[in-house]
Parts: structure tokens; C-alpha cells; sequence
């Protein structure tokens, strides 16, 4: 009986072109900056060279030999870089390695599992498809190792590993570390101002472009006016997630994971950078009352240890405010929508007005978290129903709500002595608009208002890292050098390590780097540093 799908049917040939073809085209797309509708072009170049070779026509029956290609392991992690490339835009290692240690069992977005499932299945099938292709053509046979040994090479995660062990091994890097600023606060001003820190999940500063995105940022461009605003704040390596964005602006140093710094490096972690001195500490010094308040859970990526290490009296998450709703049922795959947790925040502010003595009220919202958002029921009366996939329907329901946020507490006299701070906790990852928004360097939201600040815009190249010292000098606060941790009051003049030496530098020498490492994670002090003084930067720019 003739097998109806033989192994050398052209059929088969051919559906094994296709579907490499279009892993190709994917993988091109996902890891560069090309637009999505470039995507055919590889899968066609791929198919028009496989048939003018030939590739997959039967071979001599003496070479026909059932062999385990060497390239399939090289492949399948190629497929996990791809994965990540196409959830998160930039695949940024740091996050990866954080993420693990520091835990992600309650994580949210139910879309990503799903997202997962298919890949896996995809790259089963790819993983076939290459397999059939090695056996049933000899050429593919000899150049298949070399094919492994070239995607091991080509691999950006096994690169990133690499030149990191290579710095740790042969010349473990000190530079960030030696310009390590203790942050301190020297003078405080009689009536320490009231905090209240905004951090809007992904809601870059791009998005305020009104020519590629219309009126998403709208809300937010309505308070600039009364506002200083930071319109040049980048971002570098390892502050490009939730916690390493909260940290690099409260720590002003970035967030590089704990690695094997610990003998128990497969456990959770019991503490997050338990080295050095964040917002948190210095403001609990000076008496302050400080609540974090976020609608997902404080447990995911070592969050709720985060504020608790660094002096917050009271962390509130999903496990503690769903039983404060009203309908326990709306919730979405994060945790409370943001409708619900600014609700709350408004009665937690309250009662901190009502105690003696200052409060720090920090917020992190979830509305326009990749991929597609979590708008608010509260949005559909302005906005109509979110369609699932725009982005920028949720990028404008996150403005509109903290808008309305703010309106509410200035109305009840809540923001009388107090700054606030709206800034973005990092670039958005992937979403609906990614090819717009990338056309262009991107910025972080970064605006500050309140406590007799004169509205300005301030245009300094900077990084998060330079929130911490400028938010503390918009308090009234005087702090050592206008500097803490790596980051520089942006109102002070000074220059930040962005203009110093770039970007690209600064990511160079974070590659490098172990001492701040140490400094994060163990609180060491190395050696070679014998004063409390930073190292002036260098005269010319480290090529990394």
C-alpha cells in the first residue's frame, strides 16, 4: 500500500520551505527594527534558493541516513530569543535573569502563556521541518554542524553570557562603582513636602508625539504647562522592566540581577538590593509615612520585598485590595484596573493627611501594559470600548485617569505641601504601535509639579538614574555633590554620565561591571576605594 505522504513527495518539499521560510522572515523581523510587512521577503528568498538548489530532492540511497541534526539544540534557543524579541522589543538579559531568581509564579497576562504555548508548538514543528530537511538532502547533512556552531555563535543571549563571564573572569569592571554616589541628604527644609510618586506602567514620553499618535498623550500634555518637564530621558540596559525601572529611579543605579553573587542562587530571594540607600530609606530618616500601592501582585520579580527592605511601612498589592472591591470579578489577568486602584490610593491618602508629619505615597498603575493594555471600565463613557489591541486607546485611558486622579485631590486640598512626580517606570515593550515608535529615539515620561516648582522644560540628555537626586533637590532637600547613586540633579547643570559618555558607553561599561554588583547585592566595599569620593569621569569616552 503506497504511503499517501511519502517522504520525498515535492508536497512535503515544499511545506517544509514554506514553514522554514517563515520562520526565517519572522526571526528578521522580531530581532531588527524592520517593519512586519517585510516579513515575506526572507520566506521568498528562502523558497527561490531551495528550488534552484534543489534543497530536499531524494539523495544517493547510500546517504539516506536517519542522523540527529546538531543545529536543532542551537535552534530551539534561537526560538526562545525570537519569543522574547517579539513580547518584549528589546530582549534585555538583565530581565531575564532577574525575573527568574526573584520569582514570576504570579505573574499576569494570561496573553503571553498563550503566546508561549504557540511558539513552543511552532518550534516544534520548525524543529521537524529541519530534521526532514537534513535527512532527505546529504548537502544539508555536512553543513549542519557548521550551521550549529554558527547560530551558537549568533546568538545574543549566549554573547551577553559570554562577554559578561569573560569581564568577571579576566577583569572585573569597577567603573560605574567608582562614581557611586552614597545618596545623602544634608539640609532638609524646615516643612518637609508630602510625595506622591505616579509611576504609569509603559507610558513612554514618544507617545506624546501628536503626528504618529494622535491624542493618547493628551491628558498628560494638559499638565505640562503647570509642570518642570523632562523631555530627554533615556534609557540604558537592566531599567528597562517594572522593578528595574522603580529601582533606578528611587536607587539611581540600575538594576543588575544578583547572579551568582549568592551561594543560594536558585533560590527566591529574601531581599532586593540590600546594598545601598533608595528614596525609601531617606525619607523614612526624616519621619516619613510611606505606602506603595500597585493593583498587581507584590509578590511577582521581588516587588513587595523591594519596598518593605527599603522602609515602606505599608505594601498594598492585588492580595490585599481585591477584597476592597466591590465586585471581586473585576479584575484582568494583572490585577486591579486602574479605575479600582486610584480609588483606593484617594482613601490612603486621606488617611496619611490626617496623621502628623510627612508621607510619600508611591502608585504604579497598569493600563498601558504591553501588549495591548488594561483600560478601565471608567474609560468607555470618554473613549468607547477598547477594541483588545490598540495600544493607544489604553495609553490615553492612563493619562486620562491620573488627570482625573490629580483634579480629584487637588479639589479636596490633598496636594497642599506636596510634589508630584508622574514619570513612566520604562519604555513600553512591544505593542500595536511599535512600528511608530520607533522611528524615533525614545524618552521616558518624566514631569514634576507641585511644592512651588516654576513650571520649565529641561531638555538634559539624562537616564532614570537621574530622577532619584532630581526629585529629592524638587523637594527642597540639599544632597551631597547635586549627585545620588550614578544619577545627577537634572536642575542642577551639572552634566549626567548619559552626556558624559553616552549611551552606548554607559551599556559597555554595565557589561563590564561587578563592583556596583557587589555593592547592590552584598553591600561590599571593595578594596581599591579609599574615600568616599567618585572618580572624576575620564577625559575621552570608553569604546566598550
Amino acid at each position: 500500500m503506497p504511503v499517501p505522504f511519502p517522504i520525498t513527495s515535492p508536497w512535503l518539499r515544499w511545506a517544509v520551505h514554506l514553514l522554514l521560510g517563515l520562520a526565517i522572515g519572522h526571526a528578521v523581523v522580531m530581532v531588527t527594527r524592520l517593519p512586519g510587512w517585510c516579513l515575506p521577503i526572507p520566506a521568498i528568498i528562502w523558497c527561490l534558493v531551495a528550488g534552484w538548489k534543489r534543497w530536499g530532492d531524494p539523495p544517493p540511497p547510500r546517504l539516506r541516513i536517519r542522523v540527529i541534526p546538531w543545529a536543532l539544540v542551537p535552534l530551539a534557543f534561537w526560538g526562545i530569543y525570537v519569543y522574547l524579541a517579539s513580547s518584549f522589543g528589546q530582549v534585555d538579559m538583565g530581565a531575564v535573569y532577574f525575573h527568574l531568581q526573584a520569582g514570576i509564579s504570579q505573574h499576569g497576562g494570561s496573553e503571553r502563556t498563550i503566546a508561549a504555548i504557540i511558539y513552543t508548538l511552532a518550534m516544534v514543528l520548525i524543529l521537524a521541518g529541519y530534521t526532514w530537511l537534513v535527512r532527505a538532502d546529504y548537502r544539508w547533512q555536512r553543513w549542519d554542524h557548521w550551521l550549529a556552531f554558527v547560530l551558537l555563535l549568533g546568538n545574543p543571549m549566549f554573547y551577553s553570557m559570554g562577554q559578561r563571564g569573560a569581564a568577571v573572569v579576566t577583569d572585573p569592571g569597577t567603573w560605574l562603582d567608582r562614581r557611586y554616589v552614597d545618596p545623602v541628604i544634608l539640609k532638609a527644609p524646615q516643612r518637609p513636602p508630602n510625595l506622591l510618586l505616579i509611576y504609569l506602567e509603559s507610558l513612554e514620553r514618544t507617545y506624546s508625539d501628536t503626528a504618529r499618535f494622535g491624542d493618547a498623550y493628551a491628558d498628560l500634555a494638559a499638565l505640562e504647562p503647570q509642570a518642570v518637564v523632562f523631555d530627554n530621558v533615556r534609557q540604558i540596559d537592566n531599567t528597562g522592566w517594572t522593578m528595574a525601572g522603580m529601582i533606578a529611579s528611587q536607587c539611581g543605579t540600575p538594576l543588575m540581577p544578583a547572579g551568582l553573587l549568592h551561594d543560594s542562587q536558585f533560590d527566591p530571594l529574601h531581599h532586593v538590593v540590600p546594598g545601598v540607600d533608595c528614596l525609601g530609606d531617606l525619607l523614612a530618616r526624616l519621619g516619613y509615612r510611606q505606602t506603595f500601592m500597585g493593583g498587581a501582585s507584590t509578590e511577582f520579580a521581588g516587588k513587595g520585598l523591594f519596598y518593605t527592605d527599603h522602609a515602606y511601612q505599608r505594601v498594598l498589592g492585588r492580595e490585599q485590595l481585591v477584597e476592597r472591591l466591590d465586585d471581586s470579578r473585576y479584575l484582568n489577568s494583572w490585577g486591579l484596573y486602574d479605575d479600582s486602584l486610584y480609588e483606593m490610593a484617594v482613601d490612603e491618602i486621606r488617611r496619611l493627611d490626617r496623621q502628623q508629619g510627612p508621607w510619600n505615597m508611591t502608585l504604579l498603575n497598569l493600563s498601558a501594559h504591553a501588549p495591548a493594555g488594561y483600560p478601565s471600565q471608567a474609560c468607555e463613557a470618554e473613549q468607547g470600548v477598547h477594541d483588545g489591541v490598540d495600544i493607544l486607546y489604553a495609553v490615553k485611558c492612563s493619562g486620562w485617569l491620573t488627570r482625573r486622579l490629580l483634579e480629584q485631590l487637588e479639589d479636596e486640598q490633598l496636594l497642599d505641601n506636596t510634589l508630584v512626580v508622574i514619570a513612566s517606570d520604562h519604555l513600553t515593550m512591544r505593542v500595536s504601535a511599535w512600528d511608530q515608535l520607533i522611528q524615533t529615539p525614545r524618552t521616558n515620561t518624566l514631569m514634576m509639579m507641585g511644592n512651588a516648582l516654576t513650571p520649565a522644560r529641561i531638555s538634559t540628555q539624562a537616564t532614570t538614574m537621574d530622577t532619584l537626586p532630581t526629585l529629592l533637590e524638587a523637594m527642597g532637600f540639599t544632597i551631597d555633590w547635586h549627585r545620588a547613586g550614578l544619577g545627577v540633579s537634572l536642575f542642577s547643570g551639572e552634566p549626567t554620565l548619559a552626556e558624559q559618555v553616552g549611551l552606548e558607553a554607559l551599556n559597555g561599561y554595565m557589561r563590564e561591571e561587578t563592583a556596583l554588583q557587589e555593592r547592590l547585592w552584598e553591600g561590599l566595599a571593595p578594596a581599591y576605594r579609599t574615600s568616599g569620593q567618585p572618580d572624576a569621569p575620564p577625559e575621552a569616552p570608553h569604546q566598550p
